[in-house]
């Protein structure tokens, strides 16, 4: 290969520059990411390497001297700069880092822990009491985030020490966990609002929100990683740091160790790379740094990272591939929902062929188009997603994709009711929704039919059987026992054939749910926006099924959490006749459509007072816990407001927690209940 002139060396660094430039404002400000990690990474390593090679064209403004992006809040100067890490992509450069650190210092140790990809943020506790929180900038200013770290559950208002230091400055990561994530995006899915596209993005996100009650809804967690500047304590060791603000009750990774030898520490990268996917964080490799703290000051830091410490990056899990087209999923709702047919493309451990694109907003947002070139991003179990298109690669023939009018399942139309994100195929026999809503009639929050799973319900209707719900309670042994797995079985006492086990339970299963109180019987109805919660206000309100389908929407709007969007979906529900047609034949069955209406409660202790309920309670279920504020004349909500007096807290609380938090509400435990009812305990 020739070697290259001045001038194309010149000119080679300068495009490199721009790139990198280009892509880390796309990374650092608008949290929307144009290339893989791993790409980005390539690029940077060829400027370093051109820049090593010539010295003399280095320049204060290249991305190599500067770390991070701009701030967009408040800037706050760090008490201690901020640095980035030099990377290792190999043994071989592990090896080549442990080498320059021992030609320094001999008989290092070192510390190793895993490098989560969520958000760089240094917390600061004057005499004890947290007192500010700003993000990494540029490593010396960030923005100023005081606010919305408080309403981060893990970090503590005040550490856990008797003598408290007049400054400690604690380094760690904001992120979002990933079954928080996926519950987050599944809620605000189901409300009918916008998918958020990865954890570190919706994290990023979440703590630049104006408001703070905003990031008190958004599941936010925080690990410590290390310490900035201090006044009135000292560690000998990086360990003995982590250890002094694990007791101090800032929350440590349980995940890191220490190593005697490089050997140990290829031990430790090799076992997380084959279990990262076991952990609730995204990671994207291991920190390695030396662990004495004496050992750290003789190395000291280059330009822009510590000689003491390296980041070993896994392969990525992002890779590019080809959109070969556009299609639409029908939801049980009946919401249509596009994804993307891919050119088969290996990422986070499994080969992909499909990724979710959430709504038609974020096709139209991301400008994903068939025939693209993509960055498919998939972490652990979460589904695959398109991130965005590679637009250096994209053809002049690639045109905006658009929502067909059409249901591809049924041909009925899809319609977008205005201020909603999803569109909805307007079919109600739609052969997509019938399995998925035949499956939530009766699932478990629902009318609670046991053996009725997914595999029974396509075989029912793949012969006909079941068409919808009412045809459940209209199934008998002779024609279940033809269904695989469902074989008659040889009478003890008689010899005869008669129906199996299996057969047997599902039908009592059937017949006890005719009895489900009518909350159950409107959330099993699959009305659009209604889930268990609002179906139980609804059935408060209305309690029959004939009171709530006559009702007019602005009277429907009037129960508590209701609104006139959830109101409108259930009055659109009712006057469909098919709809009505399928609850005639449920009452027609034997099931229950109306309950037996109790007293008003008599006015007790909390009368008057707004209760939410979240985590799992000691000894009560939500039910119990329920019925025993209610018995004591107070109401409970499905969500947190200003106007809520207390909410209840037990064991692995969610975001109503964090909201309760932000707003300044009462947040009590059951004991406490307890005692504001006068139950005994």
């Amino acid at each position: 290969m020739p070697e290259r002139s001045q001038q194309d060396v010149e000119e080679r660094i300068r495009s490199l520059r721009a790139e990198i430039q280009r892509y880390s404002h796309l990374y650092y400000d608008l949290d929307r990411p144009e290339i893989t990690d791993a790409a980005y990474d390539l690029l940077y390593r060829e400027l370093v390497d051109l820049e090593a090679q010539h010295p003399e064209l280095i320049t204060p403004d290249s991305p190599t001297q500067k770390i991070g992006g701009r701030a967009t809040f408040a800037p706050v100067r760090h008490h201690e700069r901020m640095y980035s890490l030099d990377n290792a992509f190999s043994r071989e450069d592990l090896d080549e880092w442990a080498a320059r650190v021992e030609r320094i210092v001999t008989g290092a140790t070192f510390f190793c822990e895993l490098k989560i990809d969520g958000v760089a943020v240094a917390l600061a506790f004057e005499d004890g009491r947290y007192a500010r929180g700003a993000t990494r900038g540029d490593g010396e200013t960030g923005e100023d985030v005081t606010a919305n770290i408080r309403t981060i559950r893990e970090i503590p208002s005040r550490l856990s020490v008797e003598s408290p230091p007049r400054l400690v400055e604690v380094r760690g990561e904001v992120y979002m966990p990933r079954q928080d994530f996926t519950a987050f995006n599944a809620r605000r899915a189901a409300e009918g609002l916008s998918t958020f596209a990865n954890p570190r993005n919706t994290a990023a996100g979440a703590l630049r929100q104006k408001d703070a009650a905003v990031t008190a809804d958004r599941p936010l967690s925080y690990l410590v990683h290390g310490a900035g500047a201090r006044e009135g304590v000292s560690w000998a060791s990086h360990s003995e740091a982590l250890e002094w603000m694990k007791n101090a009750g800032l929350r440590v990774a349980p995940t890191s160790a220490t190593a005697a030898t490089l050997d140990e520490v290829w031990s430790f990268i090799e076992h997380w790379l084959e279990h990262r996917h076991d952990l609730d964080y995204e990671i994207d490799g291991v920190v390695i740094k030396v662990d004495s703290l004496a050992m750290q000051r003789e190395l000291g830091f280059t330009a822009k990272a510590p000689r003491w410490a390296i980041a070993y990056k896994y392969p990525p899990e992002e890779r590019e591939t080809v959109l070969r087209e556009i299609r639409v999923a029908i939801g049980r709702t009946g919401a249509a929902t596009p994804y993307a047919v891919l050119e088969p493309v290996y990422v986070g451990g499994v080969t992909v062929t499909t990724a979710t694109l959430h709504n038609q907003d974020e096709v139209a947002r991301k400008d994903v188009r068939p025939g693209d070139t993509v960055i498919v991003r998939r972490a652990g179990d979460v589904i695959p997603e398109v991130v965005g298109p590679v637009l250096a690669k994209r053809s002049g023939g690639a045109v905006p994709w658009v929502m067909p009018g059409n249901c591809p399942d049924c041909g009925a139309e899809i319609v977008r009711i205005e201020g909603e994100a999803v569109a909805h195929c307007t079919g109600m026999n739609c052969p997509s929704q019938r399995v998925e809503r035949l499956f939530h009639f009766a699932s478990r929050g629902a009318m609670d039919i046991e053996g009725l799973g997914y595999e029974t319900i396509i075989a029912l209707v793949e012969k006909g059987w079941v068409l919808d719900p009412g045809d459940f309670y209209a199934l008998r042994a002779e024609r279940l026992v033809e269904l695989d797995g469902f074989a008659t079985e040889k009478d003890r006492a008689t010899g005869e054939q008669v129906p199996g086990k299996r057969t047997r339970n599902l039908l009592t299963a059937i017949e006890a749910s005719k009895d489900r109180p009518v909350a159950r019987l409107v959330t099993a109805l699959g009305i659009r926006n209604v889930g268990v919660t609002t179906a139980r206000a609804l059935a408060k309100r209305f309690p029959s099924l004939d009171a709530l389908a006559s009702a007019p929407p602005e009277e429907i709007a009037e129960v508590e959490g209701v609104g006139e969007i959830v109101a409108g979906s259930v009055f659109e529900f009712f006057q469909q006749p098919t709809n009505r047609a399928v609850i005639d034949k449920l009452r027609a069955a034997g099931v229950r459509t109306a309950d037996e209406v109790s007293p008003p409660p008599a006015k007790g202790p909390l009368t008057g007072k707004t209760f939410v309920l979240t985590g799992t309670l000691p000894t009560l279920t939500r039910e119990q816990a329920t019925e025993l504020i209610e018995s004591a004349g107070g109401k409970v909500t499905g969500s947190v407001s200003k106007k809520t007096d207390y909410v209840l807290a037990g064991e692995g609380p969610g975001s109503k927690y964090d909201k309760a938090v932000a707003l300044g509400v009462t947040i009590i435990g059951e004991d406490d209940l307890r005692a504001l009812t006068g139950a005994a305990s």
